[in-house]
């Protein structure tokens, strides 16, 4: 068993409550914190403390304190407080992540910046919001879209996840195929440094090439470099209507030589999403839809656009849809039937946890042009370890999500786990991908960093989290291998 799949399976079923070598905090510090925190905006009692210890991952470990952010000057003396001591910080949302990069691992303080849930201000002539993290994703998307605009990153999670972790992570969803992920609709940023300095980035504008992009760098660093306490957002304008289509397959590779089809011509899809046999067979164990007999694989397709040219770009689209392997292609006429399309892939994420709350999701990118063969080889994984995998995600940028079904209480299936995502991960790196394309690398990826990353890369990376947080308290631990 390689180093990365050993601490991997170690870890699958740890709590991980505070370590013994990890120190108390100080009785001064604990005055200097609480004054800090003000009245209502701390918590020390571990009982209360437990639940800000975990996100949406199997990790848990309990923070010596949380403190709720009211305003960049608090999180100014907060930071500099912990950079004194050398005590870690570790900022959260709502705890949505997959990756455990909001556990508190080392112990130490909990930022939490649900708090911070205001809508500073729309701008509608110059198409942007600014917004504190804490805002949630779907509040924004109602505020601004009463206005007639959007803001494209569109996570599963948009009902409960924050502005702030959205782009921590650099979090995208469906939409991303057409309108890109939290980079490309953020013009700046404020952040608190972990030299406990406040600092803007970016501009109020849709071009600027004054000094470096700091801005593209903060985000999805995952709170190792610096605390953001306001963001400005590009929004988009509503679409004027919007047309759904299912095609259905008869395998994998032919559904993959669709996707290639429809990315290569000038039309492109808002959400092109994809399920694999054994997604449709898991789905189909548990409910009855209506797919054809003998699929082997389905697309999600939606378009948007004028009401003078939808219909124009639905014909180009399903030309580009249709091959040898196509079984059938259905489009909706009705909100009713949208739903209906749609069922099928939103029933697969509950369906799935139903089956194994402990799942192992893998969200991995491969070149589109390689998706047929990725998914060829996680087949041949799932035969050669017997381990059963469940794909499904993103296919209009090669975006999947790769869920390994296991026992965790089962020790030899959970090595075999560990050994399957290791050929997981070098397949998706054979293949010319990347190892997290939207849910960040946190505790569960660091120690398969190095495997995409070279030394060079590393060690100048580490230089830049030096110059940003030179005590190394900001969600220490977190993003990288341990030198």
């Amino acid at each position: 068993m390689s180093q990365a799949s050993s601490a991997w399976s170690s870890s699958l079923n740890t709590n991980n409550p505070i370590p013994p070598s990890i120190p108390e905090l100080s009785n001064g510090f604990r005055r200097v914190l609480a004054h800090i925190a003000g009245d209502g905006r701390l918590l020390t009692d571990p009982a209360d403390c437990w639940a800000y210890g975990y996100d949406n991952s199997r990790r848990h470990a309990l923070p010596q304190a949380v403190v709720f952010a009211s305003d960049e000057e608090q999180i100014l003396q907060l930071v500099s407080l912990c950079r004194d001591a050398g005590v870690p910080l570790t900022a959260r949302g709502r705890g949505t992540g997959t990756t455990g990069a909001t556990v508190p691992d080392r112990g130490g303080v909990v930022l939490s910046l649900e708090r911070m849930d205001r809508i500073l201000q729309i701008i509608p002539e110059d198409r942007l919001a600014i917004v504190q993290p804490g805002v949630l994703n779907a509040q924004l998307q109602q505020a601004v879209g009463d206005l007639g605009f959007f803001w494209p990153p569109d996570p599963t999670s948009a009902a409960t996840c924050t502005i702030g972790g959205n782009l921590a992570y650099n979090s995208a969803g469906p939409r991303a195929v057409k309108y890109g992920t939290a980079r490309e609709s953020t013009l700046g940023l404020r952040v608190v440094t972990g030299r406990g300095e406040a600092l803007r980035t970016g501009v109020m504008t849709t071009k600027g090439v004054v000094g470096y992009d700091l801005t593209r760098l903060i985000i999805g660093s995952e709170g190792t470099l610096a605390i953001i306490t306001e963001a400005t957002l590009k929004l988009t304008p509503l679409p004027e209507t919007k047309r759904t289509l299912r095609a259905t397959y008869k395998d994998i590779h032919a559904a993959a030589a669709a996707v290639s089809a429809i990315m290569a011509q000038p039309i492109i899809p808002c959400a092109l999403e994809f399920m694999d046999a054994s997604a449709i067979a898991t789905v189909r164990h548990y409910a009855e839809f209506d797919l054809p007999d003998g699929a082997g694989a389905a697309l999600m397709i939606e378009l948007d656009g004028s009401a003078a040219c939808i219909e124009e770009s639905v014909s180009a689209v399903c030309a580009a849809a249709r091959n040898a392997g196509l079984l059938e292609l259905r489009r909706a006429e009705s909100k009713e039937e949208i739903a209906a399309l749609w069922k099928t892939r939103k029933a697969l994420s509950p369906t799935l946890r139903h089956i194994a709350p402990k799942k192992i999701n893998e969200d991995v990118v491969v070149p589109v042009s390689r998706m047929g063969e990725f998914i060829e080889g996680l087949e041949q994984l799932s035969q050669s370890t017997g381990i059963r995998i469940v794909n499904f995600g993103h296919a209009g940028n090669g975006n999947i999500h790769v869920n390994l079904l296991i026992d965790p209480d089962d020790p030899d299936e959970v090595a075999r786990a560990a050994e399957c995502l290791d050929a997981v991960f070098a397949l998706v790196l054979r293949l010319d991908g990347t190892l997290s394309g939207e849910h960040g690398v946190g505790i569960e990826k660091r120690d398969f960093v190095g495997q995409e990353l070279g030394p060079t890369a590393l060690a100048l990376m580490a230089d830049i989290k030096r110059c940003f947080d030179p005590a190394g308290i900001l969600n220490a631990g977190k993003g990288f291998p341990s030198p």
